[in-house]
Formats: structure tokens, C-alpha cells, sequence
């Protein structure tokens, strides 16, 4: 092809690769294949460039669309309820997509309640003109966020039963499955929305040598299961299928139209995984929504401890994986703003025939939702109750409260709810 005085240049203004070409002489026959392929591979270094920026320009308008649509359509789309054009027309450009990249999922699956999900960990200072008007409607704070981080339940003795103990005997409860996890993110890698499949396997071989660490300490032991295809770690189709319905490894996250739109879900299932203490009792997914999800669980009677094992796993995890990514005024930064804060979820699976005797759990949200409480099905949220009434209740909160006063909630919330119980018609 034959072109004068360079005529064939490219620019990157705005975050947006330009090509100009001008007095470009017709190819001749035996130039018309090279011609192609010089097209090709400027195509390629395009979707390339488009790639690592986050959002193409003209993804950026069709963003926007459904941005708009979602406002007007679905109310409950906090996200879009609260999207300000001119905020997001006062952003240079390279911060637009950034932006555009954590509403994505809310614009594409417009039914969402939150709307959003965080990129990196500092996107909730960078964006908090926006972020955080819709992190307060969420959580319903109408005054300043500042998070306190307090695990400590010797300074809540006056929320506490004689002698400290949540003791589950007290309220006529047996042996009781009892759970409770935390989000965690670790502040040197992009959240997982964000991370491409060599930060995914970056992060899981930094696990795996603190899983190392911790499957050589008696007082841990157990394996890592890692999901990508190679490793020594690796497992099958049917090891996977066991653990998930074990409940000790989470569900397959290419299948979820949420996570998939924001990014989170991508690659799978390389840098999935999970760790499972000898006595089962301590997990750590890796991977899913957030790096991590850090749980305890037991069959117990005594909330004491699986909250006590928790945050001593907590520290063990963090000590010897790296640092945690904290805010200032959010707390422990997650993913999705709904569990910013203390990224905690303390529940509990106990038996509410009277409450649920038309199969269905509304009537216990009903009484739960007064009490801070929230009721799943025993397999998670949007999975059914048990045939026998049994309900996964926990408390609602998770920012500006602190992680002593969560598992303090879940004391007294069932206390009542179980009281509640006693005065509903008796199932036939």
C-alpha cells in the first residue's frame, strides 16, 4: 500500500484510541492481503487498549442508556436512583469508565437493589460523592459514615446475659448449626470485578502459601481445594459437586447474571478455591465475590464461639496472607457496598413451624424485619425453607456497627422471634 508522508497515524486522547488515515492511494492486488492484516492487528491492539481501560466509548453510551431506563423503570435501583449526569460529566474521562465499570451490573440487570459493585479498593473515596449517597440509602444512615471496627464483648456488657455467655439454652434451643463469616479483600490486588485471570492466579498462589502455613499448625491443619485446572490442589467435577453441597465451597458464579455483568465472575473457575480446617469448623472461600470469605461454623449452643474462633481466624488469615484493604469511614472494604463495614454475617439455622406453617417465610420476615433480623432459606438467600420450618436468620447491619454488637443482635433478635413463635397459631 502506498501512502504519502505518513499518512497512517494513531493517537490515544481521552482514554480513546483514534485512527487518522489520509491521501491514501489505492492497494494494489498483491498488497491487498497485507493491507488486512495491518487492519487486523490495529483492530486487535483496539479491543486491546478498550480492554484495559474498562469500558469502550461506545459501550460508555449504551451504559449510559440503560442507566436512564433503570431510573425511570425500577425505583429500588439505588444505583441508578441516585446516578447524577452532571457528577459524571464533571469526571475526566479515564475516571467516567471507572465509574461506569462499578454500575455496569446494576444497568445491565436493572431489577438490582444495590446496583453496584466496587472495583478497587479506593473507589469508594475516589467516587464518594456518588458512592456514598447510595451507601447511606442502603444502610439507612442519614448522618456521616465513620466506621468503628470492635470486636471486643466485654465492653458490651450491658447487651450481654450474667456472665457473658450467648447461650442458646437459655432461649430453649438445642444443639444449633451456627455460622458466622466475614468479607475480606486484600489491599494490593484490584477487587475481584476488576482482576484479570494472572491477578486471580497470583492471588490463589499467595493463599496457598499462607493455607500452607496454617495446614502445618496443629491447631489448624486440613487442605486447600483449588479449583483451576493444574494444580497440585486441583480437584475434580465430582470432589466439587461434594463440597457445595457440604456447603463448605460456593456455587458455580459463571451461572449468576450479577456477578457476570460486573466482572467478578470472570475467568472461572481459575483463582477459585477453598480451605477447610481439619475439624471444618474454620473456611476460607477464595475467589467468590470477594478475595475472601472467611467463615466459622458449629453445632453448638454457645455463640461465643464461633464468633471468638472467627476473629482469631481473622488475624491468622491477614497476618500471614497481607493486608486487608480498610477505609477510613467504611470499614472493611468489599465488593459490593451492601456488606462494607464489618463485612459480617452472623446467623443462625433454627425452627419456626408456627411462623411458617403456609410454607412460606413471610410471615417470620415480617416479624424479623422490626427486630433487625433477616430470614433466608436454609441453603442461602432465595433458596426455600425447610420442610420442618427451619429458616437462616441473621441481623441486617453491617456498617456503622460494630462486630460485638452484631452477635449481641442475633442473641436477642432470636430471643424474640422465638417468643413470637410461641404466640402464633400451632402448625396442623
Amino acid at each position: 500500500m502506498k501512502v504519502s508522508r505518513g499518512v497512517v497515524t494513531g493517537a490515544l486522547a481521552g482514554g480513546v484510541a483514534f485512527l487518522t488515515l489520509s491521501r491514501v492511494s489505492q492497494p494494489t492486488q498483491t498488497e491487498s492481503g497485507s493491507l488486512f492484516e495491518k487492519l487486523s492487528q490495529v483492530n486487535a491492539r483496539l479491543e486491546r487498549i478498550e480492554s484495559a481501560l474498562g469500558v469502550s466509548e461506545f459501550d460508555s453510551q449504551r451504559i449510559l442508556d440503560m442507566i436512564a431506563k433503570a431510573k425511570a423503570s425500577f425505583p429500588d435501583n439505588l444505583m441508578a436512583k441516585h446516578f447524577d449526569l452532571d457528577y459524571y460529566k464533571s469526571l475526566p474521562a479515564d475516571l467516567q469508565k471507572r465509574l461506569l465499570q462499578i454500575c455496569k451490573s446494576g444497568a445491565e440487570n436493572p431489577d438490582s437493589g444495590m446496583g453496584m459493585y466496587a472495583m478497587n479498593p479506593d473507589d469508594y473515596d475516589i467516587f464518594k460523592p456518588y458512592m456514598d449517597t447510595v451507601i447511606r440509602d442502603y444502610h439507612k444512615i442519614k448522618t456521616e459514615v465513620h466506621h468503628k471496627t470492635n470486636w471486643d464483648l466485654k465492653t458490651k456488657a450491658d447487651k450481654l446475659p450474667v456472665g457473658g455467655k450467648l447461650d442458646l439454652t437459655k432461649l430453649g434451643l438445642g444443639m444449633t448449626s451456627m455460622r458466622v463469616r466475614v468479607g475480606r479483600n486484600l489491599k494490593d490486588f484490584p477487587l475481584p470485578g476488576a482482576m484479570s485471570k494472572q491477578n486471580r492466579l497470583d492471588m490463589e498462589q499467595q493463599m496457598l502459601k499462607a493455607f500452607k502455613k496454617l495446614m502445618a499448625d496443629p491447631a489448624y491443619g486440613g487442605q486447600y481445594y483449588s479449583l483451576t485446572p493444574g494444580l497440585p490442589e486441583s480437584i475434580d467435577e465430582a470432589k466439587y459437586q461434594e463440597l457445595v453441597k457440604s456447603h463448605l465451597m460456593f456455587k458455580d458464579m459463571s451461572a449468576d447474571t450479577y456477578l457476570a455483568s460486573a466482572g467478578i465472575a470472570s475467568d472461572w473457575p481459575y483463582g477459585r478455591g477453598c480451605y477447610v480446617s481439619a475439624d471444618r469448623g474454620f473456611i476460607v472461600w477464595v475467589g467468590e465475590e470477594d478475595h475472601l470469605r472467611i467463615m466459622c461454623m458449629k453445632k453448638g449452643t454457645v455463640l461465643n464461639d464461633v464468633f471468638d474462633r472467627l476473629q482469631g481466624a481473622c488475624d491468622v488469615v491477614e497476618k500471614n496472607s497481607g493486608v486487608f484493604a480498610h477505609s477510613k469511614d467504611y470499614g472493611y472494604v468489599t465488593s459490593c457496598p451492601t456488606n462494607l463495614g464489618t463485612g459480617m454475617r452472623a446467623s443462625l439455622h433454627i425452627q419456626i413451624p408456627n411462623l411458617t406453617a403456609d410454607g412460606t417465610e413471610a410471615k417470620a420476615k415480617a416479624v424479623c424485619k422490626p427486630l433487625g433480623l433477616s430470614v433466608r432459606g436454609v441453603g442461602g438467600e432465595h433458596t426455600p425453607i425447610g420442610d420442618d420450618g427451619t429458616v437462616d436468620i441473621s441481623p441486617s447491619s453491617r456498617l456503622m456497627i460494630e462486630e460485638a454488637d452484631i452477635i449481641c443482635a442475633l442473641y436477642e433478635g432470636i430471643k424474640r422471634l422465638l417468643l413470637e413463635e410461641k404466640k402464633a397459631p400451632p402448625r396442623n
